[in-house]
């Protein structure tokens, strides 16, 4: 899925999927073998195999939902 990472005003990390109507903060972030995964405040886990470092934000990139 299609998802838009950014900072909000107080600097931490967020999640939007457009689909979804869904908003969340990044409360926790790993590495996996699926790549990065960003765990949100509503529980979602996602992964996404191919970020750049450093990020660049606000920008989209392809996520999978792995819980």
């Amino acid at each position: 899925m299609k998802v838009m990472l950014r900072k909000n005003s107080a600097g931490t990390l967020v999640v939007y999927v457009a689909k979804k109507d869904l908003e969340e903060e990044v409360v926790k972030q790993t590495d996996g073998e699926e790549g990065k995964i960003f765990t949100l405040a509503n529980g979602w886990e996602l992964a996404f195999p191919n970020l750049p470092d450093p990020l660049i934000l606000p920008q989209t990139f392809e996520a999978k939902r792995i819980a």
